[in-house]
């Protein structure tokens, strides 16, 4: 290192070197020293006295070499000022980063002074200030000025990897110069000085499966055959070394470890080409036969395989399915076995990929096949019905004991067990058949009638007879065949309506007879013999056990008659042929004009109204109205039998009206209605005296005796009124209770009497 020289105190120098500064127009020094301008009083420059120069300083930019390991302190530099006389007067201070504990200064001579190790790497320059003061009053003679110590390098960092170790990764039989990764070193070393920071990559392990770049740190492969089933990773060592590599650089290193990735490069393999499994014969239908297995050395959906069943004599009985967990193949069984059939069944399989690699597609050896033998195994089976079909037909006329069909069955096994046959008697409770244990022959027990039962469900139990485990049952019917013992009948009593414009040949609606024709009977209709309005009507057999009847007159009279009888023989098929009468009732009923049913005398034919909304509510209004007369009607009676009664316990019939003056009658005919006193046998109007309003009442009718003799009712009465009541005449009397109102009887009556008096 250079270190800045102190100016001579000769006048001769400072003359130079300020003319020199004159000349190069500027106030400083070449690079490695700088020049401050301290005022001074100093005679020698007399010479300048044209113009005031002021007189300064000169320090150096000072340098410092790193990692010093020397016992005393490291000598950086020295400062010095020109108003420096040597004498001891001027004392030198520095302050600023590591003043005082990195650096240190003589405050007398101004060498400055390294006391610890330095390191580049950690901080490269440290910046100063230096001041020169007064000894004695510590005045500054000169403002502080900067400067700065850097610290020079040297080689001592060796290059590291910062993110190492590292992982990569690469396909399997990936060509030549694939990328795999980068890796990088960094270098603390100032890379602007010298070759400290110039690294160089390099693999210190050989290996011909990959290269590194020596500059850029980028791993390739160098092979295209990288086999992940032969090796799956690889582990390289890469050296980072600076000075480029040369001699007595510094290195670092790290690992980096490569994985070889899968492809689908490999086919599965069988472990064995022949698989020999077992099954019983018994075995159910979905039932496992077994597994088989094929091994792929590839890794995850490249392993992945799916199981197919090539034709063979096996393919319809069996299936095979794919556990995807477990990469093995199923065979189930779909259809049952028969050991006396077939005892041998092969199968080939065979297993593909479910994902190839692109360039492995047409490669017909990526799948492989194997062999599959199922031996079927016997078993004691029960027996087996062999009859064609469920249903046995007998005559109801069958007699007890005839055999009517025999139900029978096998044993399936190769030994042929007999077998023995039974019913299940909860399915025939009545013991109606009976089976033959040996031949399965069924035979009637009793007395088969068709019109109580025409089917009989029963099950048949076949057992073998060396081994009574072996059961099996099925289920038959028996029909009982119809017989004909019975002559037909209508199925119910038929009636028919007819308007009584009806015109001749109009049909009426037809008789059907709705039994149905057991073993193909028919049955023919005709009008029976007896029938005794057949002259109104006629039969047509339309055939299909149906009939129609047709009207022969021209209208009929409900008056003279509403109801026509009419017997029809109805006639079987047989053989033989049987027949029987029913009858035929046909009303006859008022019709509108366009043929529909009013009013018929049959019950049967009253067509049940359906009632409107408005319908509904007239018809209540109406019975509304009733109600509301009918009580009007009670409280009316109620009120006329409250008049009716005499306030009195005086019978009206005992008031005779007396006349004591002549000629005068006035008096009657106030008190009394002339009108009603016209006539003694209808009376059928009373006249309400002035002012209250009149009461009509319906009179019973009654009709005079001519023989009858009043004469004695007569003298009577007028004998009465001959005599006294309480001082005053009978008349008179009378005349003051007329304001009553006397019962219909005792009026008539009294008036009757009256009349004849006079």
């Amino acid at each position: 290192m250079h270190l800045g020289k102190m100016l001579n105190h000769t006048s001769l120098w400072l003359t130079l070197v300020v003319l020199l500064l004159r000349l190069c127009g500027t106030d400083h020094t070449p690079d490695s020293l700088q020049l401050q301008k301290w005022r001074t009083g100093r005679p020698e420059e007399s010479f300048l006295a044209h113009r005031r120069v002021k007189r300064g300083w000169v320090w150096n930019q000072f340098f410092v070499v790193e990692e010093y390991t020397g016992t005393e302190p490291l000598y950086v530099g020295k400062i010095h000022s020109d108003s420096d006389k040597g004498d001891g007067s001027i004392k030198y201070t520095i302050s600023g980063e590591g003043a005082g504990t990195v650096f240190i200064i003589d405050e007398i001579t101004g060498d400055i002074h390294a006391t610890e190790k330095l390191d580049r790497e950690e901080k490269i320059y440290y910046t100063l200030r230096a001041q020169a003061r007064d000894k004695q009053t510590d005045r500054p003679l000169e403002p502080e000025s900067e400067f700065i110590i850097k610290v020079q390098d040297i080689n001592d960092s060796e290059p590291k990897f910062l993110g190492g170790p590292y992982t990569g990764s690469v396909p399997e039989l990936s060509p030549v110069g694939t990328s795999v990764m980068q890796v990088t070193a960094s270098d603390a070393d100032d890379p602007t000085y010298g070759s400290s920071a110039r690294l160089l990559y390099s693999l210190l392990q050989e290996q011909e499966q990959f290269t590194v770049d020596t500059k850029t740190g980028i791993i390739r492969t160098a092979v295209a055959n990288l086999d992940r089933e032969k090796r799956d990773h690889y582990v390289l060592v890469i050296q980072a070394k600076d000075m480029a590599g040369q001699m007595g650089g510094l290195s670092g290193s790290t690992t980096v470890t490569i994985t070889i990735t899968d492809i689908n490069d490999n086919p599965p393999r069988f472990t064995q080409k022949l698989y020999q499994l077992t099954m019983l014969e018994s075995a159910a239908v979905g039932s496992t036969v077994g597994r088989v297995r094929a091994e792929d050395v590839d890794l995850g959906l490249n392993s992945e395989m799916v199981y197919v069943l090539k034709e063979e004599d096996g393919s319809d009985t069996f299936r095979v399915i794919t556990d995807t967990e477990a990469q093995e193949g199923i065979i189930i069984l779909k259809k049952p076995l028969d050991f006396e059939s077939k005892r041998t069944h092969s199968l080939l399989l065979e297993a593909v990929n479910k994902h190839m690699a692109p360039q492995f597609e047409n490669v017909s050896s990526f799948k492989d096949w194997t062999s599959v033998r199922v031996m079927v195994k016997d078993v004691d089976e029960p027996p087996v019905f062999t009859s064609r079909t469920n249903v046995i037909e007998v005559q109801e006329d069958a007699r007890v004991g005839s055999s009517i069909g025999a139900i029978t069955a096998r044993d399936p096994d190769l030994k042929h067990s007999p077998i023995r046959y039974s019913i299940d008697r909860n399915t025939d409770l009545e013991r109606i058949f009976d089976v033959d244990a040996n031949s399965g022959a069924i035979t009637v027990a009793k007395r088969l009638d068709r019109e109580t039962a025409g089917w009989h469900n029963i099950t048949m139990v076949a057992m073998e007879a060396d081994n009574h485990v072996q059961v099996t049952k099925a289920a038959f019917s028996i029909r009982i065949l119809d017989v004909n013992d019975n002559p037909p009948e209508l199925s119910m009593p038929f009636e028919a309506a007819i308007c009584e414009d009806s015109k001749p040949g109009q049909v009426i609606p037809t008789v059907v007879d709705k039994d149905e024709p057991q073993g193909g009977h028919r049955f023919y209709f005709t009008l029976a013999p007896e029938a005794a309005d057949s002259q109104h009507f006629t039969l047509w057999d339309i055939k299909e056990n149906t009939a129609g009847i047709l009207t022969q007159r021209n209208g009929f009279n409900r008056r003279e008659q509403d109801i026509y009888f009419l017997p029809i023989l109805v006639v079987d098929s047989g053989p033989p042929a049987l027949s029987s009468t029913g009858t035929l009732t046909i009303r006859v009923c008022g019709c509108d004009s366009h043929g529909t049913i009013q009013s018929c005398t049959a019950a049967a034919y009253v067509v049940s109204p359906v009632l409107s909304p408005g319908a509904l509510i007239a018809l209540l209004v109406c019975i509304l109205i009733l109600i509301v007369l009918v009580l009007l009607i009670l409280t009316l009676k109620r009120h006329r039998k409250g008049h009716i009664i005499p306030e009195d316990e005086e019978d009206m019939r005992d008031n005779v009206i007396k006349y004591n003056d002549e000629g005068g009658g006035e008096e009657d005919t106030e008190a009394y209605d002339m009108t009603t006193l016209r006539s003694l046998y209808d009376f059928t109007e009373v006249k309400a005296e002035a002012g209250l309003t009149p009461e009509l009442h319906s009179l019973p009718q009654w009709f005079q005796n001519p023989n009858a003799d009043f004469s004695v009712f007569r003298s009577f009465v007028c004998k009465k009124l001959e005599e006294p009541v309480f001082g005053k005449d009978r008349k008179q009397s009378v005349l003051q209770k007329q304001e009553r109102i006397p019962t219909w009887e005792s009026t008539v009556s009294f008036l009757i009497v009256v009349t004849r008096c006079q």
